[in-house]
């Protein structure tokens, strides 16, 4: 259905929501929040969702919510920096009808100093917010140019364009767009496109356990041209637009979702 649209310009016009049925959307980094308002945004358009964490216990309430409105999910725990777990998570999911989007939504935001992180920090924070979307895009690229379609969305941050503090997730989330930008330039003439979204500050339970956490909001607030912080639904959104054939010929973009807050 995706490739008729996509070749079909009446339908294009006529179509507002990204096609369904009988697809795949690999969500990598579901659950709470963001990944787990993403998971439903395509499950509300009938696409089957495979939700991968690592901790697959904490999925059970968004598989709760998606069934009872209906929608199908498949939900495993998942180590995104192992590559036999990456490649089995998606093949299974292409398995069970034709992977058309994955959504790479993995990072940790651990804050030290550049004179304070050490190796072992920088290093995890490096394979979980980019080595892990590597593996992901690497497996998601191989079948989706054997079908010559997909999207590839990937969940960077605003602070990829750097962040006092976080060196080494600006370091981490900065090569997560280069990766993103560099498979756009690689698959688009087989018909994939790749994109990256750049959240602001998004309101999310974590967040506001923080004792910080008016201080952080009015700041961003002040900062921000919208005047709010954002929420999980703003960034699940923007991924399924770009995941939509009216995006085809949107690649290689980074779409910040920040209120007007670059830099």
């Amino acid at each position: 259905m995706h490739r008729e649209f996509e070749q079909d310009i009446v339908h294009l016009n006529m179509e507002t929501t990204v096609q369904k049925k009988n697809a795949t959307v690999a969500v990598i980094g579901a659950g709470d929040f963001i990944g787990g308002e993403i998971a439903k945004k395509f499950a509300s358009e009938g696409f089957t969702i495979f939700a991968g964490r690592r901790n697959g216990a904490k999925l059970e309430p968004l598989v709760k919510e998606i069934e009872a409105a209906g929608g199908e999910i498949h939900a495993r725990s998942l180590d995104a920096r192992k590559e036999e777990e990456i490649t089995s998570f998606l093949n299974d999911a292409d398995k069970h009808a034709p992977l058309e989007v994955c959504v790479f939504n993995i990072g940790a935001n651990v804050n030290f100093p550049i004179l304070e992180t050490t190796e072992r920090v920088f290093r995890k924070v490096w394979e979980m917010a980019c080595y892990s979307g590597f593996l992901a895009g690497r497996e998601a690229a191989r079948l989706m140019t054997s079908q010559a379609y997909g999207r590839i969305i990937t969940v960077a941050s605003r602070a990829w364009q750097g962040n006092p503090g976080q060196a080494n997730y600006s370091a981490a989330k900065a090569g997560v767009v280069g990766l993103t930008k560099s498979v756009a330039k690689e698959l688009g003439r087989h018909g994939v496109t790749a994109n990256a979204i750049a959240p602001g500050l998004i309101e999310t339970a974590s967040l506001r356990e923080l004792a910080t956490f008016d201080q952080i909001a009015e700041r961003a607030i002040r900062d921000n041209s919208i005047k709010r912080i954002g929420q999980p639904d703003d960034v699940a959104a923007a991924v399924l637009y770009l995941a939509s054939p009216q995006a085809g010929f949107i690649t290689g973009e980074v779409i910040h979702v920040s209120g007007g807050r670059f830099g």
